[in-house]
């Protein structure tokens, strides 16, 4: 195993842009937009609380994030929430917790395959429906976890993403409720990483979480790292389940904590029970960052499209994932491209364009897909990403539109026989 693929992309992008190279930064999903000043100002009240809290939460920060859930269908009781430095350790928390192996959709987020991994298991990739990331296919599921079974596996948990983190789309309600329908059966503990949920284009029409669906036995996770761009101050919340089950996870989870991270840092605990208090300032920014997000996501995409290339229609987030099987042909004539990575170390090398490759995600190598996040386009300095997001007409601005012009001018040349 290594460094993660995707922060290992973004020091060697980091790197070169340092060095006075050229980089369009495709590659790293950080949300790309300055602190809210007020989230600021509640961090520097609390500044000076240098002490050790609670394992799970300060009571403060459990009662806003049970609120925060409650207002979304999800009944929640101060004592269901558990907090991390950030949602990452906490869903190798509950991994650990939960033991065996986990059943990932594929492609799926670089960290789950390499958390089950660094525990002993071993990830059962599942793939999509067509269009449909973050939840495996229902029918193959079954199918999967026959077999698994059969070769006596111990299959324990099913992880989704709601929205995606490669695809940057979200599964329909439908084949959440089936998967649903038969973690129940088959006995498994779903665990919903919905880091994305406030940065669904739809807002929450049509949203179902899992928890809605199997409460007894689904883990929610989420944080401030996506929606208020808050990834450097290391802040995520779990709510577990309020069931036998759940409570048994939660206790696990409370003993593994301790023994990793101990507590979350009291300071960003504060600052966070602010912001999942959702006062009006804040939802302001949230909906603001979703129009920003959605207009640049949808801009990049159609870029490909323009090129040929078939990418889903995004849907949340700030990922795009094409797919350019259509000119496999081409790319190994031309280019001598046979794989997703030959294909993203040449966009890099050769153009100067950051990306991921889909075998990063538990893709085949030989599928020709890429994962494109698009919220590092925002601007250089905190001023132009403030521009940004406060534009009605984003992609009029010289650095965004100068940023498309270059990826057009990559693609053209990439594909042209």
């Amino acid at each position: 195993m290594s460094v993660s693929a995707t922060l290992a992309a973004n020091e060697t992008i980091m790197r070169r842009r340092q060095a006075g190279e050229h980089v369009l930064p495709l590659a790293f999903g950080e949300a790309g937009l300055p602190v809210h000043p007020e989230l600021v100002e509640v961090l520097s009240t609390h500044a000076t609380r240098n002490g050790y809290g609670p394992v799970s939460a300060v009571p403060q920060l459990q009662e806003a994030a049970a609120g925060y859930w409650s207002r979304r269908r999800l009944p929640t009781a101060p004592d269901q929430v558990v907090a991390g430095p950030g949602s990452k350790p906490l869903l190798y928390g509950l991994l650990a917790a939960l033991g065996g192996d986990a059943v990932l959709a594929q492609p799926s987020w670089v960290s789950y395959a390499a958390q089950c991994r660094l525990l002993g298991g071993t990830p059962m990739y599942v793939p999509t429906s067509p269009g449909v990331g973050g939840v495996p296919d229902p029918d193959l599921l079954v199918q999967h976890l026959d077999h698994a079974r059969a070769t006596g596996r111990r299959i324990t948990t099913v992880v989704l993403t709601l929205p995606d983190n490669p695809t940057g789309t979200a599964a329909d309600a439908d084949t959440v409720a089936r998967v649903c329908r038969i973690a129940r059966e088959w006995d498994l503990f779903v665990i919903s990483d919905e880091i994305y949920r406030d940065l669904r284009f739809a807002g929450e029409d049509g949203f179902v979480s899992p928890a809605e669906l199997a409460p007894e036995r689904t883990a929610v996770t989420t944080g401030v790292s996506k929606n208020l761009a808050l990834g450097g101050w290391r802040l995520g919340v779990c709510r577990l389940p309020d069931s036998p089950t759940g409570r048994r996870v939660r206790d696990r989870l409370l003993t593994i904590g301790s023994e990793i991270w101990s507590s979350a840092p009291q300071p960003v605990q504060f600052a966070a029970a602010h912001a999942f208090t959702e006062p009006a300032v804040l939802r302001d920014r949230v909906r603001d960052s979703v129009r920003l997000h959605a207009t640049v996501a949808h801009a990049v995409a159609d870029r490909f499209r323009y090129a040929g290339v078939r990418v889903p229609t995004p849907q949340g987030g700030f990922y795009l994932y094409p797919d350019f099987t259509a000119h496999a042909d081409l790319l190994e004539s031309r280019w001598s491209v046979t794989t997703s990575a030959d294909l993203a170390s040449l966009l890099l090398d050769r153009f100067g364009v950051g990306v991921l490759p889909g075998s990063a995600f538990g893709d085949d190598p030989k599928s020709l897909r890429l994962r494109v996040a698009t919220s590092q386009l925002y601007g250089d300095t905190d001023a132009d990403r403030e521009a940004s997001l406060r534009s009605a007409y984003p992609t009029r601005l010289p650095w965004l539109r100068g940023s498309l012009a270059r990826l057009d001018e990559v693609l053209g040349e990439l594909l042209t026989g």
